[in-house]
């Protein structure tokens, strides 16, 4: 039998997808951190502000990171 190798490739995956992640885990953290009052979370409430001053930031440099090589990759095919 012969092979197929017209397969199509897998899809592959945003790049953004980590940025999201970091992103989407920092806010969650924002909120237990700074915005929640739920007094079970109380005893967390330095873990998540200093958490979510670390995410959020490194998720926006990410997404200008990814941004700006993604823009660069598309003026090379040009």
């Amino acid at each position: 039998m012969e092979k197929e190798n017209n397969k199509p490739a897998p899809p592959q995956m945003s790049p953004y997808v980590f940025t999201i992640l970091l992103i989407g885990f920092g806010l969650w953290c924002f909120w237990d951190g700074w915005l929640t009052t739920d007094a079970e979370m109380a005893q967390h409430t330095t873990f998540n502000r200093v958490l979510s001053a670390v995410l959020l930031p490194w998720g926006v440099y990410d997404y200008f990171k990814i941004r700006k090589r993604q823009r660069n990759n598309k003026q090379s095919e040009d």
